[in-house]
């Protein structure tokens, strides 16, 4: 495993549709051991390919206890709506109040290839659909309202 560089917000990989995996090897599963490090390194709790400079349709998260990581995954289905602040690896420093579907049901594959189906809600909803914006080029200051800047000292409680 290898910690990789977080890309960030004016990067041009961010902004770019992300390509689906066809291949599911070993490269495919470096790369994920690879995204699950830098993610815990970072302290975040969900990574896209694409924020490692990687413009591949993969993610990882690790919410409330589910462990994961999706291979080309998209949202067959939604409901409700919920309004939480969020913020993102690729954008330090800045947080938004972001509306999304209260509870989504996402289809994608494991990194051996095997096809999954998840039933999300709360934050595990929340972090797919973050993480699959970003597959799209989707940051989530596009879609927050009153976004706010946090200086170092104030997000360490100084």
């Amino acid at each position: 495993m290898a910690l990789r560089t977080v890309r960030e917000h004016g990067d041009e990989i961010l902004r770019k549709q992300a390509r689906p995996i066809k291949r599911f090897d070993q490269a495919l599963q470096r790369l994920i051991d690879d995204m699950f490090e830098t993610m815990y390194y970072s302290h975040g709790i969900g990574l896209a390919a694409p924020q490692v400079g990687v413009p591949k349709r993969a993610i990882v998260l690790d919410v409330d206890g589910v462990k994961l990581a999706l291979i080309n995954p998209e949202i067959l289905g939604s409901e409700g709506e919920e309004s939480s602040t969020e913020g993102c690896l690729s954008v330090p420093g800045v947080y938004g109040e972001v509306k999304r579907n209260a509870s989504i049901v996402v289809r994608g594959h494991n990194p051996d290839g095997t096809a999954t189906e998840i039933q999300a809600t709360a934050l595990l909803a929340r972090c797919l659909q973050h993480e699959i914006d970003h597959l799209d080029g989707i940051l989530f200051m596009d879609k927050a309202t009153q976004l706010e800047s946090v200086t170092a000292s104030e997000a360490d409680g100084a």
